[in-house]
């Protein structure tokens, strides 16, 4: 199985439109750095979450090598990722996805885990779920929203 790291905003996002299971299923466990687990700290929800597991990152200093427009949980994601030597991170912040690439590390958002799991055979649209994530305050420009949809058929 590949490793993946996880920010916060995809875990969210995919919570909030019942969708989180999507991570299990296309990657297995999902890693998180504690700077994750405390923004969003899905301990009290009552789905099992048993395939995401906290990590602490090791190297503390190197938080001071990271611009301070980055959240913490979005450093610590980097971090981690290349402690553990990660296969992808989930990211969806532009600045830290921009800031991830700079670093070697491979980057994909909640669109791309969303038109993986449509590849993948694991939903059979994106489009209901793309309106859902709209409706709960995510946002998409408009081209990217066409553009995901183009690239599932769904257009």
């Amino acid at each position: 199985m590949r490793k993946v790291v996880a920010n916060s905003t995809p875990l969210i996002i995919l919570s909030n439109i019942s969708k989180i299971d999507i991570l299990k299923q296309l990657y297995g466990i999902i890693y998180i750095p504690s700077g994750v687990f405390e923004e969003v700290n899905v301990t009290g929800s009552s789905e099992s979450y048993d395939f995401i597991k906290v990590v602490s990152i090791k190297n503390e200093g190197a938080k001071q090598f990271f611009p301070i427009s980055l959240h913490k949980g979005e450093v610590e994601v980097m971090i981690l990722a290349k402690e553990i030597n990660a296969d992808l991170c989930i990211i969806d912040d532009y600045l830290a996805r921009k800031h991830a690439k700079s670093l070697g590390l491979t980057v994909t958002g909640t669109l791309g885990v969303l038109i993986k799991a449509k590849e993948k055979g694991i939903l059979k649209e994106v489009k209901p779920l793309i309106d859902k994530m709209l409706q709960k305050k995510f946002y998409i420009d408009r081209k990217l929203y066409n553009e995901v949809l183009e690239i599932c058929g769904e257009k």
